[in-house]
């Protein structure tokens, strides 16, 4: 039977193009629980619930590494320099400013500060309470320090050939991961907010993050290149859980999942041919010495 439902009129003019390369999570349930469960078939009784739990454990992980599931958010950044991470964040992949041609500069994390949380003192340096809770003020040093900071990434006449060349032997020691103009930001996870540098205010940046498609029943949905290795991730997950089943049926289970993870991998990895020519073409040329 046919998969395709609905002429190319509806399709071409409704809302859910490219769509036929995904299978929803409901589908691959409702596929499993018809083939993989039952009377002499691999599972001979499994319960829609823990069918159900497993697929969503094996779309979460496969997010993280298998899928395409990067996902991206774009503002401007106020003047107070921090970005409220998205509702469905789980890590980010890269922070970009975007420049007037729309091209991306990555912005590198400042792994030498924090945003930590700063006890009210009184002038012999105690801490002070509120009914017995102990008083925070708003910002920390550390934070307040970081964003009025005019850095030297500010100056970007340190960095422009005509002047670099001249001071050649003057940059001695220099952090290679400091060396750049596009400024730097720091995640603090317990306020869920991105903290930027000075420079960055007034700029577009662009977050692009990890979820794991499972925010919305909209994006709970499997490409059809690795639609076998959700298959094999939730039958070995289901008899790894039962008591009784035979360890060398469990191991050939995890490997059968191991080896389609792997072929879902390599099938959404969709290396072209001509791309990767066009890459090694310019390995041919000559570097001055």
């Amino acid at each position: 039977m046919a998969l395709i439902s609905e002429t190319s009129q509806n399709y071409y003019t409704g809302s859910n193009l490219g769509g036929y390369q995904f299978v929803s999570l409901e589908q691959i349930i409702e596929n499993f629980m018809f083939v993989y469960v039952g009377e002499d078939k691999m599972i001979s009784k499994a319960s829609r619930t823990d069918v159900a739990f497993h697929a969503q454990r094996g779309l979460a992980e496969m997010s993280f590494d298998t899928f395409k599931s990067t996902k991206g958010l774009e503002i401007t950044v106020p003047q107070t320099l921090q970005m409220a991470l998205p509702q469905d964040y789980v890590s980010y992949v890269k922070v970009s400013s975007v420049d007037s041609s729309g091209i991306k500069h990555v912005i590198y994390p400042a792994i030498k500060t924090s945003n930590p949380n700063k006890p009210t003192q009184d002038a012999n340096g105690d801490y002070t309470y509120d009914n017995g809770a102990l008083e925070l003020e708003s910002e920390s040093t550390a934070w307040s320090n970081y964003k009025s900071n005019s850095s030297s990434e500010n100056n970007q006449d340190d960095y422009e050939d005509d002047t670099y060349w001249p001071l050649s032997g003057s940059r001695y020691g220099l952090d290679p991961q400091y060396a750049q103009v596009n400024g730097s930001f720091y995640i603090d996870k317990l306020s869920g907010k991105i903290h930027f540098s000075s420079n960055i205010s007034g700029k577009t940046v662009i977050l692009d993050y990890i979820s794991d498609s499972l925010g919305t029943d909209a994006e709970m949905q499997v490409h059809k290149f690795a639609e076998e290795a959700m298959y094999k991730w939730i039958s070995s997950s289901i008899l790894s859980a039962k008591s009784n089943i035979p360890e060398y049926q469990v191991n050939r289970l995890k490997k059968e999942k191991f080896a389609a993870v792997r072929n879902a991998k390599l099938r959404l990895s969709n290396i072209k041919l001509e791309e990767l020519t066009q890459i090694l073409r310019g390995k041919s040329k000559q570097i001055k010495h």
